[in-house]
This record gives structure tokens, C-alpha cells and sequence, in this order.
């Protein structure tokens, strides 16, 4: 019966499942139950992604690595020096921790820089096509630049939209006056630039629909949550 089904079809029905789920457990049932249930939610988001892609290559799990391990050393720098974000620390629903820091950090760094990426780069690729021939040698250099920098904005507005909500839901906590600093966001931009820009070298496939489907899904349950909390 499922073989009618596309994987993006499948791997999207599952993730509007979880999210409702979740969703509608925090709203009208048990906050701490249902946020305590997120590193199962981003262990499942990650493993759709992985079962999504196309063509996957040693490229592709390059970046999924290089991902977590940034993206762990990064949040270590942030907890325990204040280095980058700010003055925060990880609240146990976040699940295990090692210095200070969940061992699903990282996964979720993969997820978002993936989904961003991903949804940049086939919007651009949309506009591109529409484009007359003669305006096709700027696409190389500007699709790179824009790829790169368009995506990062995404993923530092997405962290804008998700902030309030993660604080309210248990996941971490401002230190200090509780107040989100500035440099949480500088920071984001700036690792985001980072990982994208080797989003962009590494060859992989690019073209994963379920990618732009789960940022679309979980835009709408921060924004849900950010709007009623």
C-alpha cells in the first residue's frame, strides 16, 4: 500500500504527525511530558532527512558530521565560557548531557543547516530557470554568495522565532537578567555562514523536498507555540 506513496509523501505525513502530536500535548495536556519527548522528535526529523536524500554519497555524511561536531564544540564554547550565544545553560529536557551540553545538540544543528540550505538552494535553482539564457554566466557567482548568506539569515530567524518558546518549554535558560542577548544571534549567523559554505563546496545532491516540507512544519509549530505560550 506505502509503494504509492513517494518517500518525501511518507517522510512528510510522519513529521505533520509527530508535530500535531506534540503540539497538542503541550497545549492541552502536559508541557514537561511532551518537551521532554524533543530529542526523540529531532533523533526521528534527522533520520527522515537521512532517508530522504537522494544519491547519498560520502559527501553527504561529511557535512552530516561536521555538523554535530560544530555544532556540539560550539554550544561547549557557549555553556561553559560564554564564548559564543551568551550567559545560558541546557535544562534536562533537552535529554543526556556531556559537559554541560545534549548529545542531541548536534543533531539539530544538521537538521537546521541542512533544511535551510536545502530550501535556499531550490528556490534559487526555481529562479534560475525562469531566467533568459543570456543571464545565466551570473548565476555560478551569485548562487554561491546567495546560497550561503540567504541561508544563514533563515536559520538565525528561525532561532528568532524558536527562542521564546524553547525557553518557555524547559529546553535551556538565560542566565543573568533571562534576557536573549545579541550576541546569540551574531553568533548563529556566524557559525551558520560556516557550515553553509561547506554545505555549498561539498558535492551532493541538493534536491530534497521533505527538507523545505520539515522547516515549513516546524516554522508553523514555533510559530503556534510563540503565538499561544
Amino acid at each position: 500500500m506505502l509503494q504509492q506513496y513517494s518517500k518525501q509523501q511518507i517522510a512528510t505525513a510522519i513529521a505533520v504527525l509527530f508535530h500535531c502530536v506534540g503540539l497538542c500535548g503541550i497545549l492541552f495536556y502536559d508541557v514537561q511530558l511532551f518537551a521532554s519527548l524533543t530529542p526523540m522528535n529531532l533523533l526521528l526529523s534527522a533520520a527522515l532527512l537521512i532517508y530522504t536524500q537522494q544519491q547519498k554519497n560520502v559527501w553527504f555524511f561529511v557535512f552530516l558530521f561536521v555538523c554535530y561536531a560544530v555544532g556540539y564544540a560550539v554550544e561547549y564554547l557557549g555553556v561553559n565560557h560564554q564564548l559564543l550565544f551568551g550567559y545560558y545553560r541546557y535544562l534536562p529536557a533537552m535529554g543526556a548531557q556531556w559537559k554541560n551540553v545534549p548529545l542531541v545538540i548536534g543533531v539539530n544543528w544538521f537538521i537546521l543547516m541542512y533544511c535551510c540550505g536545502i530550501t535556499i538552494q531550490q528556490m534559487l535553482n526555481y529562479f534560475w530557470n525562469k531566467l533568459k539564457e543570456k543571464d545565466q554566466p551570473a548565476r555560478s557567482n551569485v548562487g554561491f554568495i546567495a546560497v550561503i548568506v540567504d541561508s544563514a539569515l533563515l536559520a538565525t530567524f528561525f532561532d528568532w522565532l524558536m527562542e521564546p518558546v524553547a525557553v518557555r518549554l524547559g529546553y535551556w535558560q538565560w542566565l543573568g537578567d533571562g534576557s536573549i542577548p545579541l550576541l546569540n544571534y551574531a553568533s548563529w549567523f556566524g557559525v551558520s555562514l560556516l557550515l553553509l559554505l561547506l554545505f555549498r563546496l561539498l558535492s551532493f545532491n541538493k534536491q530534497n523536498q521533505f527538507a523545505v516540507n520539515l522547516l515549513l512544519i516546524q516554522f508553523m509549530f514555533f510559530l503556534i507555540l510563540r503565538t499561544v505560550l
